[in-house]
């Protein structure tokens, strides 16, 4: 049996920040609709529809035009939802595919040809836990000559578990969520000083998102900022930010997309490092036009 998941909040408020010309939503999910994209039958959760007309309409109340859509766990290996979605957009949207070992050159150079531009790996513990890591390496090697990134979700143990694993990786990658550090342990935590030594690699992203995944106090997630203003005085070039949308598994406070976007100047304090972090850098990776 697999375990339901909250909805996002359904009254998402305008936010106080007003995000920069081709702002980027880099990390965001397309859920079903069920009907039309039904969900994996071994997946760990079940969320409700979130679709695309409901994410059209979140992001002309933030403000954003420009979207990554990373396939979520519950759709498997099917990237027909994210796909679909990057079609219908005009050039607007970029994806992160789910894929397996079932992938080969032609299946992975399609997807490209589609606007898929990485794959991702889950390592969390409450989506199933360390992937299969022969799988993982035929897949690395697949995806170099597409110059493809792989985006990791990590718990903040993974930090030090596969530090050995991050050294060796022969394509750029994205660590998501902060690396899901808690607030609670500080700045002095191992694992963050890990990710900070990372973040100094020419190869390694961070995605200053999740706020409400680290924190420790809640909303507003506040105490997750000290850990973004780190990642992002460290890397500039090469920070991101999403709204993770619509925000599955969470369990205790979901949070207004609002007020995550009035994050982002607690973060981000000067305009020129917001255009980094919104538009610059998403723009590079991804190869959105101007």
């Amino acid at each position: 049996m697999t375990k339901p998941c909250n909805p996002p909040d359904p009254n998402t408020r305008t936010p106080k920040f007003k995000l920069p010309a081709n702002a980027t939503d880099a990390h965001c999910h397309i859920f079903g609709p069920a009907d039309k994209y039904p969900f994996d039958p071994n997946r760990s959760y079940t969320p409700q529809d979130a679709g695309l007309d409901l994410f059209k309409k979140l992001q002309g109340i933030l403000g954003l035009t420009r979207a990554v859509l990373v396939n979520a766990s519950c759709h498997g290996v099917n990237n027909d939802p994210i796909i679909d979605a990057i079609a219908q957009s005009g050039g607007a949207y970029r994806g992160v595919a789910n894929i397996d070992k079932s992938f080969d050159e032609k299946a992975i150079e399609d997807l490209d040809s589609k606007g898929i531009r990485g794959c991702r790996f889950n390592f969390v513990r409450h989506l199933g836990g360390v992937p299969d890591m022969d799988e993982f390496h035929l897949i690395i090697n697949r995806i170099k000559q597409f110059n493809w990134h792989v985006v990791l979700h990590f718990d903040a143990v993974d930090l030090v578990t596969f530090e050995d694993l991050l050294d060796n990786l022969p394509v750029p990658y994205i660590i998501d969520h902060m690396g899901r550090v808690p607030t609670k342990d500080g700045l002095d935590q191992r694992p963050f000083q890990i990710l900070l030594e990372f973040a100094k690699r020419d190869n390694c992203w961070i995605k200053v998102c999740g706020s409400e995944r680290i924190s420790s106090m809640g909303p507003p997630f506040t105490d997750a900022i000290p850990f973004a203003k780190a990642i992002i005085e460290t890397a500039p070039d090469r920070v991101l930010w999403g709204t993770d949308w619509p925000h599955p598994n969470i369990k205790l406070h979901m949070p207004n997309d609002g007020d995550l976007v009035d994050l982002i100047p607690l973060m981000a304090e000067t305009t020129e490092i917001q255009q980094k972090l919104l538009v610059d850098n998403p723009h590079r990776l991804y190869g959105f036009s101007n």
